[in-house]
């Protein structure tokens, strides 16, 4: 039993700094002009991310040796810098429509974006023959909550910024990317 809730902890643990991930990518895009009903299925898509990607991170990390984890995470770091750069050029060139915006394709390279960190934890995780419903259920439930508490600061901080804020959600992003290559 002591074992059970030991492993819980771990992947509560592990969830939590996952979903920090969603956490700041949210903070960065909820600047992007969002409705509640908008914020609602970003959290429910990245929450399904964050099940699936650990799922498929688990099944072929029983394969695949762990250099597969560091490559995954120099995509999502790609990702997020591509899309900060995206974001920053959109703020402050008032004219144009985002390329890039989180609803329809824009939502699943978004999700895609953060997921693939639960995905290199997957892939650990199914070397050490973790328990993988319980690592998926908390993956899922803290990506999900935490991704709204991202969004919904980022709404927040919109209205205080006004049309600059497009521009500081992508230098957050490219931030956040860059930090995911450069380790430091």
């Amino acid at each position: 039993m002591s074992m059970l809730v030991g492993e819980l902890a771990t992947l509560l643990l592990m969830a939590f700094a996952l979903g920090m991930d969603a956490f700041s990518v949210g903070l960065g895009m909820g600047m992007y002009r969002l409705r509640l009903r908008q914020i609602f299925k970003i959290g429910i898509t990245i929450g399904i991310f964050h099940v699936w990607m650990p799922l498929v991170g688990m099944i072929a990390g029983r394969f695949l040796s762990e250099q597969f984890g560091t490559f995954a995470s120099l995509i999502g770091g790609l990702l997020l810098v591509l899309l900060g750069i995206q974001m920053i050029w959109t703020g402050l060139k008032k004219d144009q429509e985002s390329v890039i915006t989180p609803m329809g394709f824009g939502l699943l390279f978004f999700a895609l974006s953060v997921s693939l960190d639960s995905f290199s934890v997957g892939l650990t995780l199914g070397i050490y023959g973790a328990r993988t419903m319980a690592a998926i259920f908390c993956f899922g439930i803290a990506a999900t909550i935490l991704t709204w508490a991202g969004l919904l600061a980022g709404r927040k901080v919109q209205g205080w910024l006004g049309s600059y804020s497009e521009s500081l959600g992508g230098v957050i992003l490219l931030a956040f990317g860059l930090k995911l290559l450069l380790p430091i």
